[in-house]
């Protein structure tokens, strides 16, 4: 199969990354309050997750693929194009949660897409470049952006409108993105790629043990992954094999990601306030998100070498005091300001880098061997609907002051921090609970379980 239709979704992931924070600014330009913020981010989890599920559904059973993934960015072109032409903040963001509904179509179709006619031991690389294509693309998105913002915002009549034409743009670039898809996407019947649950199980790990992209660092919601961790769950049998470690992780995972999601909510009116035009925004969103995708190899490396639990509480450790900095480095102007605020913002990228490696890692060697892919699945769900939550505590702390907000937001980490510090006992050789609730003995035996499947190589890479 010609993969030269990656070209075209990472014309759409363009679209996506700018939309990801110029959908934030125009609600902020039309008077939003920290609160419709919050609404704009919950929004974007939580009727995204529903749409990763079912359009995964619907890609599994269509004979049509080509459809599904032409009818996204369709959706896609057609969401962007209209939010400029509202002025009403609740209009954005009812459009808004359309965007990101049929935007979590693309995912699990091109996943089946690049696995269609290779073999087995092939997906790694071919999911790792259709990730590349979507991570360089949603920082292009970053960058258009900021260019656009920057330097060409004095030719239009007001910021407002800079913003406008800036949708018109990433719609242009969505619609030429579906006519490239229309075009070059293969049409692969269902019975071409169906998969038994072993190589369901295998894509799925792929997907949740890969380094992530640029867009993680920022927004974190990923109806890919979401999807393929989500299949074949059994909530009883799982629940039933729940060990304390476990359960006492996802609680932590659940603390310090709504500490996450309650801090971005409200950032783009914050910036706004502090006096950071569209252009400074985006580039300091672009700055996590580069130091994040860079880091994410090394950070690998070095997750091999210490105690996963330790270097995760510190990152996270890092990550509750860096939340609050973000409201005193605001305060400083000019360049000394600016570049403050990018180191701090880099620094947010290096830590996500972290936690994203290490937080599969302890979930696969805290679950028992049985279910661990069923516990990625709660995991990748989890980190969504915290999401939901704390986009919607972040806009009302907000209301009390941004530091309140950032001071929440880093309270939550903090306490997430220490639930992972209290699980004492894993140490970098051990690989996690059996089913009898005991260590296992290897530290790769997790990427053998669950079926025949092979060890994976450190270069795998996954799509979000």
């Amino acid at each position: 199969m010609e993969l030269r239709w990656l070209y075209a979704w990472g014309l759409g992931s363009v679209a996506l990354g700018a939309a990801s924070l110029l959908v934030p600014l125009y609600v902020v330009a039309l008077g939003g309050d920290p609160v419709a913020l919050g609404l704009l981010a919950a929004s974007a989890a939580l009727l995204g997750t529903p749409g990763a599920l079912l359009w995964g559904r619907v890609a599994d059973r269509t004979a049509n693929r080509r459809a599904v993934v032409v009818g996204s960015l369709v959706g896609v072109a057609a969401s962007l194009g209209a939010i400029p032409l509202v002025e009403s903040v609740n209009a954005v963001l009812a459009l808004n949660a359309l965007l990101w509904f049929v935007s979590a179509a693309g995912g699990p179709v091109l996943t089946l897409l690049v696995v269609a006619d290779a073999p087995e031991s092939a997906w790694s690389r071919r999911i790792a470049e259709l990730n590349t294509y979507q991570g360089y693309g949603w920082a292009g998105g970053l960058v258009l952006g900021t260019v656009w913002l920057g330097v060409l915002a004095p030719v239009f009549a007001s910021p407002l409108a800079a913003r406008r034409w800036l949708f018109a743009v990433c719609g242009a670039l969505a619609a030429v993105s579906a006519a490239a898809a229309a075009r070059w996407v293969p049409s692969v019947p269902a019975a071409a790629t169906e998969l038994g649950r072993s190589e369901r199980r295998r894509i799925a790990r792929l997907l949740s043990r890969s380094r992530r992209n640029a867009k993680t660092a920022t927004f974190p919601f990923t109806p890919n992954r979401l999807y393929w961790t989500t299949l074949g769950i059994r909530p009883r049998r799982l629940l039933a094999r729940f060990t304390p470690r476990l359960t006492a992780y996802f609680l932590a995972v659940a603390l310090f990601s709504t500490g996450f999601a309650a801090f971005w909510a409200p950032l783009p009116a914050y910036l706004s306030t502090a006096g950071y035009g569209g252009d400074a925004t985006f580039g300091l969103y672009l700055a996590t998100s580069l130091a994040s995708a860079l880091c994410y190899g090394a950070v690998g490396e070095l997750s091999d070498r210490f105690d996963a639990r330790l270097f995760q509480s510190g990152a996270l450790g890092v990550r509750a005091a860096a939340f609050p900095a973000v409201a005193v480095v605001g305060t400083a102007a000019g360049v000394v300001g600016l570049t403050a605020s990018g180191v701090v913002f880099a620094l947010l990228g290096v830590t996500w880098a972290v936690i994203a490696v290490t937080g599969t890692g302890l979930v696969t060697r805290f679950a028992p061997p049985s279910v661990r892919g069923e516990a990625l699945g709660v995991h990748a769900a989890l980190v969504a609907a915290a999401g939901g939550v704390g986009g919607l505590l972040g806009g009302w702390a907000a209301n009390f002051g941004y530091g309140v907000a950032f001071a929440v937001a880093g309270g939550l980490v903090a306490v997430g921090a220490a639930a992972v510090v209290a699980l004492r006992g894993l140490s970098a050789g051990d690989s996690g609970a059996g089913a009898d609730g005991s260590e296992s003995s290897s530290p790769r035996s997790e990427s053998a379980s669950s079926g025949n499947e092979s060890p994976s190589s450190g270069s795998e890479s996954g799509t979000d």
